[in-house]
């Protein structure tokens, strides 16, 4: 696996090493051996699945706030996202800073999103199926939302969102501390 740091600390691009024969493609998805070798120590607690039926649905943006260190590695498993990334963490070089980044399962990339950021994505293809790790286990205490059009951020999605559920569509706009 190669890792790529992205404009966000702990945020990183990862690009499998595919292994291909007559059979199909073999790539590894997650292995904590390799994410401690750059300094990452991630523990799955969870793994989740998004089925997406329709292109420009946006889920998000979704964070979890202290104490959870919830961390999320995401991968496109069919179809494509345009996915976005939000740092929230107080004290960060890059508080209140955006990345977006395409993935597709043809490119069979994943991202890894460190813990106190808040992350959204918009199908760019029907039937998007979309796998996350997550470090910490879900918390309704400290669960927690930002709307995805919230004027802070200026987020340039590729396309407005045509199916987006009532939860996402009402979260607030970010308050700074």
């Amino acid at each position: 696996m190669k890792f790529t740091q992205q404009k966000i600390d702990g945020l990183f691009l990862i690009n499998p090493n595919p292994y291909e024969d007559e059979r199909g493609v073999f790539h590894r998805s997650y292995c904590e051996e390799e994410l401690r070798s750059i300094g990452i120590d991630f523990s799955v607690k969870q793994g989740n699945i998004s089925e997406n039926f329709k292109k420009y649905t946006l889920r998000g943006f979704h964070y979890q706030k202290s104490p959870s260190k919830e961390s999320k590695i995401i991968s496109c498993l069919s179809g494509s996202i345009f996915n976005v990334v939000i740092d929230l963490r107080a004290g960060s070089d890059t508080i209140y800073h955006s990345v977006s980044i395409n993935i597709s399962a043809k490119m069979k990339q994943s991202i890894l999103i460190p813990a106190g950021c808040a992350n959204a994505f918009l199908t760019t293809k029907d039937d998007t199926l979309v796998h996350y790790y997550m470090s910490d286990y879900f918390s309704n205490d400290t669960y927690s939302g930002i709307r995805y059009d919230d004027p802070m951020f200026s987020i340039e999605w590729p396309h407005s969102p045509v199916v987006i559920s009532d939860k996402d569509l009402n979260f607030p706009n970010y308050l700074r501390n």
